[in-house]
């Protein structure tokens, strides 16, 4: 179905209809009496079922730094090799943080 996105979109007889204390009473009528809640504290007494991992053990492998790869100075994050844009007093820096 084709929609003609020039026509107006209410009609004349609504148009009319329409008076500004109409319009008034409305707007009233759907604005709500409470006040918003923060959402901070909403968000805090939500509970997702699963959610409690205080029981759980995290078991993870921490592998040494392999020989093509290096931490960088800048962002402390280890890279590949070829992402080594430059080297200062021993130090290596990838492409991002000098580019």
């Amino acid at each position: 179905m084709a929609t003609d996105y020039d026509a107006p979109r209410k009609q004349d007889e609504e148009l009319k209809e329409d008076s500004i204390e109409e319009l008034q009473t409305r707007r009233s009528d759907s604005q709500s009496g409470s006040v918003d809640e923060d959402e901070a504290a909403a968000a805090e007494s939500f509970e997702l079922p699963g959610a409690d991992l205080s029981n759980e053990e995290l078991s993870v492998v921490v592998l040494p730094a392999q020989e093509d790869e290096f931490t960088c100075g800048s962002c402390f994050l280890v890279r590949h090799r070829s992402q080594v844009a430059e080297e200062k007093n021993g130090v290596k820096y990838c492409i991002e943080c000098v580019g």
